[in-house]
């Protein structure tokens, strides 16, 4: 699935503060190597119901083994074994005897503490992963996790003149280590790297797997479908605390939902959880919802959090404009796209926007193979977009209880024609500052 910077900003997937982050939420990679991996599975959605359900298949055959996880592999494990290989010591012997062992043990003290120190690690993390590949071969391993497993296999074998009949490298004597240093280093070192890159690949599954437990996420249910559809019960946004769950449907019959709803009712927390939980399932991931089925899309575009470019001269309405039109240049190539656009046209007069609104809306209409989510304040425009069979209204609603706003987040359909702006504002002691000055 296609996605750009702007649409993985909209959806919070990266951040600079990671706690905030969908990433950051939801990785629980034992390794830097492995957080790596992740965020790189994340930058590159799958394209195919195929290769998404491999990967689901792949987390859940993971997660029900992950209490047998090893624990010889550890972020400083992979540290000193990559170190080891751009230290700067003299040649290793590479078949010692116990005379050379010694001169080179007494002549070069330093270097063979650092490679008795790095072969500790080397051979912890070669019967690491010799653990993973016991604990995760089967006969009904999925395909990607086979391919792993199979060339790992492939690259141990070749470490077992070196490693067997000893437990640990305390119990090896000086040639034995020396022996062992010398073919890491010198013969072993592409086929390390290759593990190491395997094992980051397996530490960013286990991760993946122990957040879907962690935070009890749901697998979608993927569907070949010649056109888009969405549909979910329970779905939620899974960087708030305290969530409510959404119920929502889209497809060709009703393939645009108009949103309306005052100020912090919940729109945009709505459009953002359906677009981050349709992002996941493209990752292969649970997702945040008590049911999701969908269809695979080839791309998502947002239009949620716009700004203008002082340095470059344009201004809101400019850069809002540019969105729209890139937007158009996509859903144009014939191909499944999900849209979601909160607050169209913010940057203009409230009759000029209803005028841009109205027009991208009914050319919008036209698109039957995307599926476009859209957000406004605008919710006169609705009655002009009653004659389009292919769109639903939505709505959240805001109560007035004592004066005081309560939003209880339900999705339901209609049109919301609330005008709460200023009521915040006095609530908020706005009001009262402005008539005291």
């Amino acid at each position: 699935m296609e996605l750009d910077k702007t649409t993985l900003y909209d959806l919070a997937v990266f951040a600079n503060e990671e706690e905030f982050s969908v990433f950051g939420k939801l990785n629980e990679a034992i390794t830097s190597s492995g957080r790596d991996e992740f965020k790189k599975m994340l930058y590159t959605p799958l394209k195919s119901v195929s290769a998404i359900t491999d990967i689901q298949l792949t987390l859940k055959q993971i997660g029900e083994k992950e209490s047998g996880w090893t624990k010889l592999i550890s972020n400083g494990t992979i540290m000193v074994v990559e170190r080891y290989f751009h230290a700067t010591i003299d040649e290793i012997p590479a078949y010692p005897n116990k005379l050379s062992a010694l001169t080179y043990k007494v002549f070069s003290g330093q270097d063979y503490s650092l490679i008795k120190y790095s072969a500790k690690h080397c051979f912890d993390f070669i019967k690491g992963m010799r653990q993973l590949q016991e604990l995760l071969h089967s006969p009904e391993a999925s395909a990607p996790l086979q391919k792993v497993l199979s060339r790992c296999q492939n690259i141990l074998q070749h470490t077992a003149a070196y490693t067997s009949g000893f437990a640990t490298t305390e119990e090896m004597p000086h040639t034995a280590l020396l022996r062992f240093g010398h073919f890491i280093r010198y013969r072993f070192k592409t086929n390390m790297h290759n593990l190491l890159q395997m094992h980051a690949t397996l530490d960013a599954w286990h991760g993946m797997a122990i957040a879907i437990k962690k935070f009890q996420l749901v697998f979608p249910e993927l569907v070949a479908s010649e056109t888009p559809v969405i549909e979910a019960r329970g779905l939620y946004h899974i960087l708030l605390e305290q969530p409510v769950g959404y119920d929502t449907q889209l497809n060709r019959d009703a393939h645009f939902l108009f949103l309306t709803g005052a100020n912090m009712a919940g729109k945009s927390t709505f459009i953002k959880a359906v677009g981050i939980a349709v992002f996941l399932a493209h990752a292969g991931m649970a997702v945040p919802a008590a049911f999701l089925r969908l269809s695979v899309f080839d791309g998502m575009l947002s239009n949620i959090n716009m700004a203008d470019n002082i340095i470059k001269g344009e201004s809101y309405f400019y850069n809002e404009v540019q969105r729209v039109k890139a937007t158009l240049q996509k859903v144009s190539d014939g191909k499944k796209w999900l849209i979601l656009i909160d607050e169209l046209f913010k940057g203009t007069n409230v009759e000029d926007a209803m005028k841009c609104s109205t027009a991208v809306i009914e050319g919008l209409l036209k698109v039957k193979g995307s599926l476009f989510i859209l957000s406004t304040h605008l919710y006169e425009i609705a009655q002009q977009l009653q004659g389009h069979t292919n769109i639903s209204f939505h709505y959240f609603e805001t109560q007035i209880s004592g004066g005081q706003l309560q939003f209880n987040y339900t999705l339901k359909p209609g049109v919301s024609n609330d005008r709460l702006g200023y009521l915040i504002l006095k609530n908020e002691g706005v009001v009262k500052m402005l008539e005291d000055l």
